[in-house]
């Protein structure tokens, strides 16, 4: 997925995702000030998309019908809403990944059918997810840094250095 990074952070019980602003069209930048992340399910989980627009947008759709079916079950929704959306015939063919943190999981989502929960409470997408990935494990490894500051530096950082990520940066967080 080209075009963004989301990046969300677990510590000390609070949850941060964050993602850059820019929209870009091939190699032309269309905006700088793109929303990619939102609060679900009573502000209990945020969720943030990588990849098309409307096919982000219809999976957020889904994920919030899931947690209101699950009771707001983090796990079992993003499980349910990977399955229809790999075996579904419209849905597979949407291009996007989601990242979702609460306080206790984060997990990423995607269309092939995966439900990842990294083992550092760290989850990464888009094109400047590994730059951004890189220096969060690092924050978190050699800092006291919170989950927001982390969010913050770690994408400023894959700003500074992934041409379809900018330092227009949305942060929510769980505390």
């Amino acid at each position: 997925m080209r075009a963004t990074t989301v990046i969300g952070v677990l510590r000390n019980g609070k949850a941060a995702l964050g993602s850059d602003g820019q929209m870009t069209y091939g190699n032309t930048i269309l905006k700088h000030s793109t929303t990619k992340i939102r609060k679900m399910h009573d502000g209990k989980i945020i969720v943030g998309f990588a990849g098309a627009t409307a096919d982000a947008l219809t999976l957020l759709e889904r994920f919030e019908e899931k947690l209101q079916a699950y009771g707001g079950r983090l796990d079992r929704s993003a499980v349910e809403l990977a399955k229809e959306w790999r075996m579904d015939k419209y849905l597979r063919r949407l291009e996007a990944m989601l990242a979702v943190v609460s306080r206790e999981k984060a997990l990423i989502i995607s269309g092939t059918g995966d439900v990842i929960e990294p083992e550092d409470g760290i989850v990464a997408i888009g094109s400047g997810s590994m730059y951004a990935l890189s220096a969060a494990r690092a924050l978190l490894k050699h800092t006291n840094c919170d989950a927001k500051t982390i969010v913050e530096e770690s994408l400023n950082i894959a700003g500074e250095i992934c041409i379809y990520t900018n330092t227009n940066i949305q942060i929510q967080e769980i505390v």
